[in-house]
């Protein structure tokens, strides 16, 4: 098989291991505790990755202990506000709103990279981020004109903006030049070894508190699928796309994320799609693919073709 040909399998199949994250998350929190579903998932991820980030760690290890306090922001924002967040928010809201509402965070991106780094938004840029808040707003209201006059939030949609915020900081901070020179298999390895180390006195007063540690085999097994699928083979087949094919056309893949995690919250979920549902999605995926999508890029590609 060509790399080309596996780069487009892996990318076509990422949208499915990057939404698995918010639905095998929504049955695991039902009887693991959100920071103790953290640990695992970073923990297991970063010694399942482990062999292939060793020696970019050590090679690096010089450097990351020069930034250590910018790594350990992104490990706590990333997997600490964004990872313990989204499942503190699966235990009051559905699969398929976490899943629309964290769809905006590249739009989100935008808007830290304008406020922290002076980044000029476009036009285009500035009306698909009015579309996809706009989407946001509907879902969390659930299309409800009552509810928003009467300010009714949901507590669960909020911590998805919050988690979705933080992951788009987070996405601004690694891109900080002092981090360029580490390889990414070793970054994540890192950012995920930190982010379950910061999970540990949390865990320990979920334990002490509700004595849940997991202990059967269907546990154990959602804890294996959030570390290998909706971490390490969700970031190996991301990673290997851009490699292959280029950011610009891997990107594309991840409009799928939307449609893909409401289908697979209805197949194994059991959650039911409204009509607010829809509109939100039409309004932040076309505020997305309006700020985000690459037409200059692919439009250069074609002629050059």
């Amino acid at each position: 098989m060509s790399p080309h040909l596996l780069a487009y399998l892996l990318l076509a199949a990422s949208p499915f291991f990057f939404s698995s994250n918010i639905i095998i998350g929504s049955i695991a929190v039902r009887s693991i505790e959100p920071f103790t579903l953290t640990f695992f998932r970073w923990g297991l991820a970063f010694l399942i990755i482990l062999p292939m980030a060793w020696r970019a760690m050590a090679n690096h290890r010089h450097l990351l202990m020069a930034q250590w306090k910018l790594i350990s922001l992104n490990a706590f924002l990333a997997m600490g506000l964004c990872g313990t967040g989204v499942y503190w928010a699966l235990k009051n809201t559905s699969a398929t709103n976490g899943t629309l509402i964290y769809t905006a965070a590249p739009v989100i991106i935008i808007l830290m990279e304008w406020l922290f780094r002076g980044r000029a938004i476009s036009l285009r840029e500035i009306l698909g981020i009015i579309a996809a808040i706009c989407g946001i707003l509907f879902i969390i209201f659930k299309g409800s004109l009552t509810a928003m006059m009467a300010v009714q939030f949901n507590s669960g949609d909020l911590l998805f903006v919050i988690a979705a915020t933080s992951w788009a900081i987070y996405s601004v901070l690694s891109k900080n030049e002092a981090l360029r020179p580490v390889p990414t298999v070793g970054m994540f390895a890192i950012v995920a070894l930190i982010g379950a180390v910061i999970q540990v006195p949390f865990m320990i007063w979920e334990l002490g508190t509700t004595g849940a540690f997991p202990t059967t085999q269907d546990q154990w097994a959602s804890l294996m699928g959030l570390a290998f699928i909706s971490s390490v083979l969700a970031f190996i087949a991301y990673q290997f796309g851009i490699k292959t094919l280029g950011p610009a056309t891997a990107g594309i893949f991840m409009y799928f994320m939307p449609p893909v995690g409401v289908v697979l919250a209805v197949v194994f979920l059991g959650e039911q799609f409204h009509t607010f549902h829809m509109v939100g999605l039409v309004l932040v995926l076309s505020g997305v693919i309006m700020a985000t999508f690459p037409a200059r890029q692919l439009f250069r590609k074609t002629q050059q073709a």
